[in-house]
């Protein structure tokens, strides 16, 4: 068995200023890059609000995501990648923190992300892999949030009792879990 050298992987950060060196991005990133995987963690155009029409043109064009691209997304990244997957077909996503509505917020309201109904069957049919990270404690995001893209997705689904926001509200500085699913999905 070894790591599928075709694929590459990318990290998306939420809005907020998310950064590569955020949290876990850094130990993952080394983890996976020690197994010979390829990483790509940029800081983001218009990271406070990202905007979907700032961010799924800089997916495509700048950091070109294509089938086998994995892309890792942390809140709003989760959501760019799905929306992503609507669009266009990759490798697969790992969604961390994800939701499917604008909770609200004034910043996700403007994050042009849900303007449009979701496409679920194209998210689905246009990834091979899909992977789900969520917490019944996170803060900010409510757990059947989460509940409602497995539903949507039928993929593969982590559920914590006491992961919070994977680090969007505490020091999250590693993420061995992730680590090993990503390693999982690319080992061929």
């Amino acid at each position: 068995m070894a790591i599928d050298s075709q694929k590459k992987v990318v990290f998306i950060p939420g809005n907020g200023g998310g950064s590569p060196q955020d949290n876990w991005f850094p130990s993952v990133k080394a983890t996976l890059e020690a197994e010979g995987i390829t990483v790509i963690a940029e800081e983001w155009p218009d990271n406070e609000l990202a905007r979907a029409s700032y961010w799924l043109p800089y997916l495509r064009n700048e950091l070109s995501v294509d089938e086998n691209s994995l892309l890792v997304g942390h809140s709003s990244g989760a959501i760019a990648a799905m929306k992503f997957a609507e669009e266009k077909p990759i490798f697969g996503s790992v969604l961390v923190g994800a939701y499917h509505t604008d909770l609200d917020m004034e910043t996700e309201k403007s994050s042009e992300y849900f303007d449009s109904p979701w496409q679920w069957e194209k998210i689905k049919n246009n990834q091979q892999r899909i992977i789900l990270f969520a917490s019944q404690d996170d803060p900010w995001i409510p757990i059947e949030e989460a509940r409602f893209i497995h539903n949507k997705l039928n993929c593969e689904y982590h559920e914590y009792a006491d992961q919070g926001h994977f680090g969007g509200d505490y020091e999250k500085l590693s993420f061995p879990e992730l680590s090993q699913a990503i390693i999982r999905h690319l080992t061929i």
